[in-house]
């Protein structure tokens, strides 16, 4: 039985299949030739807010034949204690997948291994693959290949969605700078497991120069709020803008995972400027997780 739990666990052809999908399943949009999750009902366990996520595994899960059910962890037994892998168990004689965004990396794998289901990463404390994913694909789609490229990082590089970037470098062959103060890298360890060309820097417009894509995300990710002030503080700088894009080579992509607060993390105006790739960034979200629904099911 498949599972997407992350890119450190993925092949390099699993993940080749995934993002090779993607193209015809956009395409297809509302004609497809086949419902692969017809019959099948899927579950959304969600711990952690969410509005591309949610929106766009539900919508995917129903346009491929298949029923969603939403279950927030104030909804189920979860909320009041439950083992996850009690919960998985029961779902298990139940439902056909689940798609889980919480905090721990850990319940997402018990989930899978207790449940016997198809068991899909929405978000983790630990990784985000099918963001990922997605950015890959929406590179791509406007790039070219993104072997050899030099994707850069601004921000807290210490984040789920960095680590996911981080093995997807050493996945795909592709160059990641991380621009970040040092308390906001990651850690060695995750280093050194991941492997592939990786470069932590506090220099910001050094690793901005010559990029293909400058890439960030909040500073204060869920669950960090209580750092909010310190965050913001320590990572004042650490922003996509103009004088940064004007670093990059001249057809580099801005992207931003949303949601984008204007003014810390990217400005106003270069968001702006880069909103067609940033949105359509975030509509691949629907159809690259139908190619991973699909491929879950195959």
């Amino acid at each position: 039985m498949k599972h997407l739990l992350s890119i450190e666990t993925m092949s390099r052809q699993d993940i080749e299949h995934i993002l090779a999908a993607t193209p015809a399943i956009k395409q297809q949009r509302g004609r497809h030739d086949s419902q692969p999750l017809a019959g099948k009902i899927w579950a959304l366990l969600f711990s952690k807010s969410s509005t591309r996520t949610r929106v766009s595994f539900e919508v995917g899960i129903r346009e491929l034949g298949g029923q969603a059910i939403f279950l927030s962890s104030a909804e189920v037994q979860l909320g009041r204690g439950e083992p996850i892998k009690d919960t998985a168990r029961v779902l298990g004689r139940m439902i056909h997948g689940a798609v889980i965004r919480t905090f721990a990396q850990f319940d997402v794998e018990e989930f899978a291994q207790f449940s016997g289901l198809p068991t899909i990463n929405a978000l983790t404390d630990q990784e985000h693959p099918c963001q990922i994913l997605t950015d890959i694909f929406t590179y791509e789609e406007k790039r070219g290949p993104i072997v050899g490229k030099r994707v850069v990082f601004v921000g807290d590089g210490a984040c789920n969605v960095a680590a996911s970037w981080i093995f997807a470098a050493a996945k795909l062959d592709f160059e990641l700078r991380i621009a970040a103060p040092k308390k906001f890298q990651p850690p060695p360890e995750l280093l050194r497991r991941a492997g592939g060309k990786v470069i932590c820097t506090e220099d910001l417009r050094g690793a901005a120069h010559g990029a293909d894509m400058l890439y960030t995300d909040v500073w204060v990710s869920m669950g960090k709020e209580a750092e909010s002030a310190d965050r913001m503080r320590e990572l004042a700088g650490y922003q996509i803008n103009q004088t940064l894009v004007e670093l990059a080579k001249p057809d580099a992509l801005v992207m931003h995972c949303l949601p984008a607060y204007r003014g810390k993390e990217i400005d106003e105006a270069t968001f702006e400027a880069n909103a067609e790739t940033i949105f359509d960034q975030a509509a691949n979200r629907l159809h690259c997780q139908k190619a991973i629904l699909a491929w879950l099911v195959s």
